[in-house]
Order: C-alpha cells, then structure tokens, then sequence
C-alpha cells in the first residue's frame, strides 16, 4: 500500500485529502518512483478549483506535475531509466492521467529526467516546471539576444525567479516587477538588474528611463486583467507581449491601437514545450541541464512541508506571500 492526495470535488485547500491506496504496477512506457519531494505550482491549485485549462475526473483525482525521487519499478519497453536511477518529474504529462502528490507514483517514461547526483530531491522537484516555462517564454517564442531587456511581471513566483535567471543565462538584462517594494532586495540578491514597484511607481515611466526611452524587447506576464494595457506601452515596436497566466480574473482588453501594431501579443502555454513539440522538449532539457550544470540555474525554494501537510501548503501557496517554489517532502 501507498499514500497519495486525492479530492472528490472541487474546491479550497480543504479538499484535499491523503488516502491509502494499492502501490501500482507501471505498465508499458511507465516507471514508478519512490517520491522524496514534491514541487507545487498554481497550475494544480487551479486544476483543485475548477479554474485550470483543462477538468480534472471527479471523484478520486489525483494532481501534481513535478516531483524527485529514486526508480523502484520499471514497465517494459523502458530502457532509458533502471530501478535505483535518481529522476525527476518534468511536466510532460496531464493531470488527468497522471500525478506526483503521493509516496510512490507511477509516471510515463518521457515524463522523467534523470537527476545529477549532486541534484538534492527537493532542488530537483523544483526545477522542471518554472524553467521549461521560462526557456519557452524566452527562447522558443521571446527570441531573446544578449543585451535584449526582459520585463517579468510578478518576478517573486517560482517562474519569475526562473525567468531572471534565464534572462541573464542569455546575457539579456532583466527587469522585475513585483506591487511593493518590500521585496525588491530579494529580487535584487536573485539577479535582477533593476526592480519596479508598480503599485508605487509608474511602470511605463520607469521602464523608458531605465531603457534610454527604447523599452523592453519582451515583456512576460502571468497577470492579464486591465493591466495589459499598461504593459504593452513598455514593448519596443518589435518587441513581444506574452502571456502565461492569468491571475487577475478581470477581462484583458486586447490593445489593437496604432500605437501598438508590430508587437507581438500571445499566449503561451508550457505544454508547447513539453508535449506539444519533442524537437522542443529536446532543446529545453538540453538548456536546463547545461544551465544547471553550471550553477546559473538553480531554483529558489520558498518553504517546504511534509506530505501530510498537504492542505497547508496549498493555502500557503494561494497567499501570494511566497517567494519562490513551495515543495512537499515525503518521510519513508
């Protein structure tokens, strides 16, 4: 037997529950891992309320993308990972089939990594979701040259974080924006070049001073709502807009003034990268790999709580008060 996090409707934190279940077989392309740490991302507590992309299948689902842990079982046809091998859980994969909050779960084989042995299990399942995000958003579809200047809205969550990081990997500068500026030494220690508190100054202003009056050649939000508006004033006439979240409910008008034609404006979902494109895939892993290998990626962990805090932590994630990856860890 084997614990794992299952919810019967949707809802709060509260419907989360931890349940005893059969340890699965992994069949055909499957390996099952031995869980050691979890990352949390607000895709799953999305996909808990009702509000994600896609439905999860009630009752009995289950939810998660990313975890690290040791291979205990192998299904066949698997002939890249062995029983022993450290991995990690990249987002490959819909939660609707499969998922990572439990001790021991059963994955598809294209949706593991393996895991550098000086990778510890809960860098290791914090990393996969906010860097695929940030090199799709940067590199498959922002283009970002050296010297380029990268606007990250919301630059204190785990994909902000992420994105500073890639941004000056690529030798771009990167601009971070977060609503006060009660975090902004943290976002300067995380690399940021300059930090902008937009509830305290006026974005657009203090973009063009830092820019020379140019702008940013991409701006990132996981925000939307009336403020898009805003934001597309700071994007070079060439430059891009991108979307990858929408945390702000509130209808986004879409700016189709003269002011702004030549811009591209579009959203962006990390499954481009990950499931949608293998050649994609390839190049990311790559990316992170090296990036990680030579310490210029390494994600930035918030808090963790154990397995059965599971309830707690998700609150802790829908606070907005974190600064970094929220992960669970599992005691064996």
């Amino acid at each position: 037997m084997t614990k794992a996090v299952r919810f019967d409707e949707l809802g709060g934190p509260e419907v989360l529950r931890l349940e005893e279940l059969k340890l699965e077989e992994p069949a055909h392309g499957e390996v099952r891992i031995r869980v050691d740490a979890i990352g949390l991302n607000r895709a799953e507590s999305n996909f808990r309320s009702g509000t994600y992309v896609y439905p999860p299948n009630l009752p009995g689902s289950g939810l998660g993308y990313e975890a690290a842990g040791v291979v205990d079982a192998v299904g066949e046809g698997v002939d890249e990972f062995a029983v022993g091998d450290a991995v990690s859980a990249a987002p490959t994969f819909l939660m609707t089939d499969y998922g990572t909050y439990g001790e021991a779960v059963v994955l598809p084989a294209h949706g593991l990594v393996h895991r550098p042995a000086d990778v510890d299990p809960v860098t290791g399942a914090a990393t996969w979701m906010a860097y695929t995000t940030a090199y799709g958003l940067l590199v498959e579809f922002g283009g970002i040259n050296p010297g380029d200047t990268v606007l990250i809205n919301a630059a204190s969550s785990s994909v902000g974080l992420a994105s500073i990081q890639v941004a000056n990997h690529l030798g771009a500068v990167p601009i971070a924006t977060t609503r006060t500026h009660a975090k902004k030494q943290r976002l300067l220690d995380a690399g940021a070049a300059h930090v902008i508190a937009t509830e305290e100054e006026d974005l657009v202003a203090e973009v063009h001073g830092l820019t020379g009056g140019r702008g940013v050649e991409l701006a990132i939000d996981a925000i939307m709502g009336p403020a898009v508006t805003t934001l597309i004033q700071t994007v070079v006439p060439d430059g891009s807009l991108l979307f990858y979240g929408w945390l702000d409910p509130t209808p986004a008008p879409m700016p189709i003034a003269a002011d702004f034609r030549g811009r591209n404006i579009r959203t962006y979902a990390f499954t481009e990268v990950t499931i949608e494109d293998p050649a994609r895939l390839r190049r990311a892993k790559h990316f992170i790999n090296a990036g990680v290998r030579a310490g210029t990626l390494r994600p930035v962990i918030d808090r963790t709580f154990d397995l059965t805090d599971v309830v707690a932590a998700h609150r802790h994630l829908e606070s907005n008060t974190q600064f970094g990856k929220i992960v669970l860890t599992v005691e064996h």
